[in-house]
Formats: C-alpha cells, sequence, structure tokens
C-alpha cells in the first residue's frame, strides 16, 4: 500500500477544497515546489499533483509550478486536472511526469484516453470521482448518471496503469474513506485501484489494507497531512507492519 501525499494547486498555491467546493478552499502553502520537496523529504515514494485550475477551466494557469516541481523532485509525479485532450496529455509527459489522470474525457472521449494509453504504456490513469456512485465531470461541477463501476469496467484490457477512485462525499473532510465504495471499484476493475478521500488517521490509512486483496494499491492523503492528523513517515510505518489483525479494521471492514 503506497502512500501518496498530494498537492491542490490553486492559483499558484497549495490548497484543499472541502468536498470539492471551489468557495471553501484552505491555503496550506504558497511555494508549491517547497512542499513538495519536503513531502520527498520525509520519505514519500510518489506525489499526487491536482491542477484545481485546470479541472475548473481548461487552461494551463499552475504550469510554472509542475515544471519546477518536475524538474526538481527524483520521485515520480502524477497528475490530474483539466486533462482533455492528447496534446496537453502529451505536454506534461514532455515536463517529466511520470502519470497523468485522465477524469472527464474517460467520458466524454473514452477512445482518446485508450490511444493515449497505447501511445504510453503505464503512463496513463483514469480517475473516477464519485458522488452517490455516479461520475462527476468538469472539476465536480457537473453530475453525470454514469456509475463509477460501468466506467471502470469500460476500461478493461484498454491499456492504463490504473485508477484512481475519489468518494467526493469525503473528500477533505477527515471523516474516513468509503470502503464500500473502494472495493466496488476495485472488484469490477482489472487495473490497480489508489484510493482517495476522506482519509483523517492513520487509522483510516490502515482500514484500506483488507483491499489490497481486491487491487487497492495505494492511497491518496492530502489535508490530514498538513492538518498533522497523519504523520507520513509514522502512517508508512504502520503499513509496512501490515497491522492487519488492528480491531479498527474488523470494525470499519466490510466484506
Amino acid at each position: 500500500m503506497e502512500i501518496i501525499p498530494a498537492i491542490d494547486l490553486l492559483e499558484g498555491n497549495c490548497v484543499r477544497l472541502n468536498q470539492g467546493d471551489y468557495k471553501q478552499v484552505t491555503h496550506f502553502n504558497s511555494d508549491p515546489l517547497t512542499q513538495a520537496l519536503s513531502w520527498q523529504e520525509q520519505g514519500a515514494t510518489r506525489l499526487h499533483l491536482v491542477d484545481l485550475d485546470g479541472a475548473k477551466t481548461g487552461l494551463p494557469i499552475n504550469d510554472s509550478s509542475i515544471r519546477k516541481i518536475t524538474q526538481r523532485l527524483e520521485i515520480p509525479i502524477q497528475i490530474g486536472g483539466g486533462i482533455r485532450t492528447l496534446k496537453r496529455a502529451e505536454e506534461l509527459i514532455s515536463y517529466g511526469v511520470g502519470r497523468v489522470i485522465l477524469g472527464t474525457v474517460a467520458i466524454e472521449k473514452p477512445e482518446l484516453v485508450k490511444n493515449l494509453a497505447q501511445r504510453h504504456p503505464e503512463k496513463i490513469l483514469i480517475g473516477i470521482d464519485a458522488k452517490k456512485g455516479k461520475v462527476a465531470t468538469r472539476g465536480w461541477l457537473n453530475q453525470s448518471n454514469i456509475l463509477a463501476t460501468d466506467l471502470a469496467k469500460n476500461f478493461h484490457n484498454s491499456g492504463i496503469a490504473g485508477i484512481i477512485t475519489t468518494d467526493i462525499s469525503k473528500d477533505g473532510t477527515l471523516q474516513g474513506p468509503n470502503l464500500n465504495a473502494m472495493k466496488e471499484i476495485a472488484s469490477v476493475s482489472s487495473v490497480p485501484v489508489i484510493a482517495s478521500g476522506g482519509i483523517g488517521s492513520t487509522a483510516d490509512i490502515i482500514s484500506l489494507l483488507p483491499l489490497e486483496a481486491y487491487g487497492v494499491s495505494g492511497v491518496i492523503v492530502g489535508r490530514a497531512l498538513y492538518d498533522g492528523t497523519v504523520n507520513l513517515q509514522e502512517a508508512q510505518s504502520a503499513i509496512n507492519k501490515g497491522h492487519l489483525e488492528d480491531p479498527i479494521i474488523k470494525k470499519n471492514f466490510i466484506v
């Protein structure tokens, strides 16, 4: 289980939104590069970037910060937010981004996603962001009628490297992950799944461990790291020890 720190970029700053609401913004750092280097120094093996401006407007407002981070970090970087064309995806790959995350176009232009996956093996992830089981698009501003599980099934044998799935109702709340939703996506996916949304403690991370059997290979952690309710090194140590008999898991995990 890989723990992946998140940096959400908005107008050049590190921020977090509550449940994807652009009106509920908390600022954490005005220097994304410094923050990225800090996570690397603390032992992160991968970094998750979200271009919130790109997700909302489709414009590359944060490219200066993105380029600086990719040039300085030694660990791989994955990025999502407003990547809706082949040109934009390949532009980010040219910056040195390890993996690009495609969300809206996975619904609107699935063949484009599959084409990119063939052109760039192991570099394309799809983001499935859902509320009440249905996928949201355009920076979570639009709600579709497509089931998250159906979208995951649509990319069987497509060549994508994995799926990142976020429960929007949990994102930024620190109230724990939606284990049922994560299990449902992982159970129908033919590729590894990275969980996102709701992590508020190391216990929340440990509660995901039983889902490794279904294909959940990582978890993205944002606000909890910035608020200090999760310490990256301590959480990594807990994962490495594999506390599968922890009573918190037995209490929270739904078979």
